[in-house]
């Protein structure tokens, strides 16, 4: 293995903290305890662990972002629904590992827990209860802190603080390269690809995080695919993210 990818490897197991195995802080787990299995495949929410979307995802993470830059895919990282920085933290460790400093990392998050449902706009959210759970709400400090810790808190992160209905819309981003959503509800999914996915370059990659755990993100890509007529198949990373490469065409 390259000194990068050696780099890039530990950078996601610390990310993870399979390194000194913090336990769960899930309300509804019986046992307050760290479990390699869930840990691996982002199943449990972490106590201290910079992410929580497990190394499946993490290393899918690292495989697609190398693949940009080997294929010289033109644009900048993205990702919406940040939570404590982990995943944008790895972008940017990709990019410093690289040698790719012209990129830009978009770290976009309301850094105050996820909204309300608007059900009366977007049905699919009705009786979405993630905005009652406080451990969703990661200040914007604290992220660029996280940032800050590995060594990775520099001019191209660019961080973006608000409501995707309000942000991203007008958001000057220029052409994106890898975007990720992590947003879980039908709203933040539908903004943000409504806002974002015509900005990724021809050979970009789309990264849905919630797809298979949250019944409103599923419905949310479908019906963006479906209208725009996104055929690109569509690869499954675990047991809820998946991915596709915008077509060259």
């Amino acid at each position: 293995m390259s000194p990068d990818q050696l780099y890039l490897d530990l950078l996601a197991k610390v990310l993870a903290n399979t390194i000194y195995e913090d336990p769960t802080m899930e309300p509804w787990a019986a046992e307050k305890i760290y479990d390699a299995d869930k840990r691996a495949f982002g199943r449990d929410w972490p106590h201290n662990a910079h992410t929580m979307v497990g190394l499946a995802r993490l290393n899918n993470l690292i495989d697609l972002g190398s693949a940009v830059l080997a294929e010289g895919i033109p644009g900048s990282f993205i990702e919406t629904g940040v939570w404590r920085g982990g995943c944008c933290i790895l972008m940017q460790g990709i990019l410093e590992a690289k040698g790719a400093t012209d990129r830009k990392v978009f770290v976009c998050d309301s850094f105050e827990g996820l909204p309300k449902p608007d059900a009366a706009r977007y049905s699919a959210d009705e009786g979405d209860f993630h905005h009652t759970f406080q451990e969703l709400a990661v200040s914007l400090d604290a992220v660029k802190e996280n940032f800050r810790k590995y060594g990775l808190l520099k001019d191209n992160v660019v961080f973006v603080k608000g409501l995707f209905a309000t942000t991203l819309r007008s958001l000057d981003t220029g052409p994106l390269a890898m975007l990720r959503l992590d947003g879980d509800m039908y709203e933040s999914t539908i903004v943000a690809l409504e806002s974002l996915y015509p900005k990724l370059s021809p050979g970009g990659y789309c990264i849905i995080d919630d797809y298979g755990a949250v019944a409103a993100c599923k419905k949310a890509v479908d019906d963006y695919r479906a209208a725009h007529q996104i055929c690109a198949t569509m690869q499954e990373v675990d047991w809820t993210g998946v991915w596709w490469q915008k077509p060259r065409d």
